[in-house]
């Protein structure tokens, strides 16, 4: 297909991610052709890959979740000689020769962007002929921006041509003279972000004292179905242990994401964490801030408390916000967030404030001007602080991960000569 117009979306792998990628942008229609590279071969032909599209046990039958109940099957084989097969109307050629991404046909199928959910290639400054592969190996092969589907972890400091874009939050810093290495970040970080920003904005980085987050993360495809024996050199007993049955506590790269995304976290102490729980998807955020909350003159009430918290998100996901946070006044269960569209569902009958005070003793602090102590009639002062703890849910595969994936990538081709 040499000289093919460049109008494809590529997707190299066809995992969770992968697969999902593919309903997003099937339903969305923005890429007129799909290129899908598995990189091997699957089932006993066309047929298996067919069938991995059409059925998913989260989800229900693409047919319907397009269509609804009375929908028929929507995928077909269109072309058995040039591996193309049809997903709802839309064509979509199926590679299966090349796992190295500096191997992959993307240019003789006119593939501009290539969104990778191999979770592979997470450090972009590895050289093309890394015998591991490389993420940049899908620029060597012809495509101009990569999209990948989780966060960096690069080994030394990435080149400018290395980028994080969370959708919703960074996303206008896109610079296509100069970006062509992407990260979309984790499904974590992305509802996170967005549950970060609306406090920033509203209450400035200065006042908030500390920040942490624990996420209560449904099971993903690194886990063990049942228990299995670690490698060789792991430290982590519990990765190992069955998804099925257990709860397992473990870490996440989130805080240092959010930072990529968000610069003005950096002054901020933030920790996060996971806890993983036998759920195929759905996850839950705790978020955890403290700020400094001083008390208007003549009112007892604290400047900062639940009303005030919960009127920062309705506002974030009101007519006026962009529409990627859910205001919810109900009790949620997890079920109840499954694809749906929101990068997070704020669960504000559970928003909790309490404000105390904390004895500081300027005394003990570095840089204080003595002339400044001496004028006080005690070095020690109390400050107002607000703890407040908010709740975030969020669809850690389709509706929110693949669907801000799937805005941020139409973006970034958008902004393509």
């Amino acid at each position: 297909m040499s000289g093919a117009a460049r109008d494809a979306l590529g997707v190299n792998g066809l995992g969770r991610i992968g697969k999902l990628t593919l309903w997003h942008h099937v339903a969305r229609r923005h890429f007129p052709r799909l290129v899908v590279n598995l990189g091997r071969g699957v089932g006993k032909g066309l047929e298996a890959v067919c069938d991995v599209i059409e059925h998913d046990t989260t989800y229900g039958p693409l047919h319907r979740f397009l269509h609804g109940l009375n929908a028929t099957p929507c995928v077909r084989i269109a072309d058995r000689e040039r591996n193309v097969i049809e997903v709802d109307g839309v064509p979509v050629t199926i590679l299966q020769d090349a796992r190295d991404p500096r191997d992959i046909a993307w240019r003789d199928h006119g593939v501009r962007v290539v969104v990778d959910t191999t979770g592979a290639f997470d450090d972009p400054t590895r050289p093309v002929d890394h015998p591991r592969g490389s993420l940049r190996g899908h620029l060597w092969a012809g495509a101009e921006k990569v999209i990948y589907s989780a966060a960096f972890k690069a080994k030394q400091a990435p080149p400018d041509d290395v980028v994080t874009l969370v959708y919703g939050i960074n996303h206008e810093a896109f610079d296509p003279a100069r970006h062509h290495l992407i990260s979309a970040a984790s499904c974590t970080t992305t509802a996170l972000a967005h549950m970060v920003k609306p406090l920033l904005d509203a209450l400035g980085p200065r006042s908030l004292m500390t920040a942490s987050m624990s996420t209560i993360h449904a099971a993903t495809n690194s886990q063990s179905l049942l228990d299995s024996v670690p490698a060789a050199g792991s430290s982590d007993m519990r990765k190992t242990r069955s998804a099925l049955n257990s709860i397992i506590l473990t870490s996440t790269n989130a805080a240092t994401a959010l930072e990529q995304a968000i610069p003005d976290i950096g002054s901020i102490g933030f920790m996060a964490d996971s806890v993983r729980i036998p759920l195929p998807t759905e996850s839950l955020i705790i978020l955890n801030i403290t700020v400094q909350s001083p008390a208007p003159a003549g009112d007892e009430r604290p400047a900062i408390n639940r009303e005030t918290v919960n009127g920062i998100y309705r506002e974030a996901a009101g007519p006026g916000g962009p529409g990627l946070i859910a205001f919810s006044e109900r009790q949620n269960v997890p079920s109840d967030v499954s694809g749906m569209r929101a990068a997070v569902v704020i669960e504000s009958v559970e928003t909790h404030t309490r404000t105390g005070f904390v004895t500081v003793d300027l005394a003990s602090l570095p840089g204080v001007p003595p002339e400044v102590l001496a004028g006080l009639d005690s070095p020690e002062v109390r400050v107002p602080v607000t703890h407040a703890k908010i709740f975030g849910w969020y669809d850690n595969e389709y509706g929110s991960y693949t669907n801000m994936l799937g805005d941020l990538t139409c973006h970034v081709a958008d902004r393509l000569d």
